[in-house]
């Protein structure tokens, strides 16, 4: 009776992606576009919400972008890198899940929009499609640099260790700490560039 109950409670809470076609149907592909589909709407969600929250909360878009709601878009990438990680006998799918979903985002993510803006703005006529920015090449600069030294960090992992994920379980908690590191320097720095605490640049 439990476990009926259960089920029941979890048929209900997961009607809505019952639409999604089974894996092995159309080798996959129906699926693929149809789950696609699905995390697009549930992250466009969120990023709203986030978006949301920070206006509520009164924190500067700046700084909003790269906590809320950079948070609430990249919970699905954590997700599958932690299946690949799991499952896989390498650490390629995992890393190249995070570089990969980066560069859609910076490419596709960015250069489209814009790209359909250009556009727009031609076909009415109301003069060029400039941006402005405010705490951007800091932020990017910031982040090429802890990037570069968490690429230090995995290369280093591969030469002593002999691999970039695993070991034992004082290796794996030193290079999560040391990723978890990386991250808060990157949000304290750049939230205290943007509310002007800090002057660098």
């Amino acid at each position: 009776a439990v476990v009926s109950t259960q089920s029941g409670h979890y048929g209900r809470g997961k009607v809505l992606f019952s639409i999604v076609p089974p894996r092995f149907c159309g080798s996959g592909y129906p699926a693929f576009v149809v789950s696609l589909f699905f995390i697009g709407v549930l992250t466009a969600i969120v990023e709203q919400i986030a978006s949301l929250l920070g206006c509520v909360w009164g924190i500067k878009q700046a700084v909003s972008g790269i906590t809320l709601v950079a948070l609430g878009t990249s919970l699905p990438d954590t997700f599958a890198s932690r299946s690949a990680a799991i499952h896989d006998d390498s650490a390629d799918a995992a890393i190249g899940n995070v570089t990969g979903s980066n560069s859609v985002n910076v490419f596709l993510g960015l250069g489209l929009p814009w790209l359909l803006a250009v556009f727009w703005k031609k076909a009415d006529q109301s003069g060029p499609f400039l941006v402005g920015t405010f705490n951007l090449e800091f932020s990017v600069i910031l982040f090429v640099m802890l990037a570069l030294f968490a690429l230090l960090t995995l290369i280093l992992r591969r030469v002593i260790l002999g691999g970039e994920l695993g070991g034992s379980t004082v290796v794996k908690f030193m290079t999560g700490s040391i990723c978890l590191l990386l991250w808060s320097t990157y949000i304290i720095v750049a939230s205290l560039k943007a509310y002007g605490i800090i002057n660098i640049g």
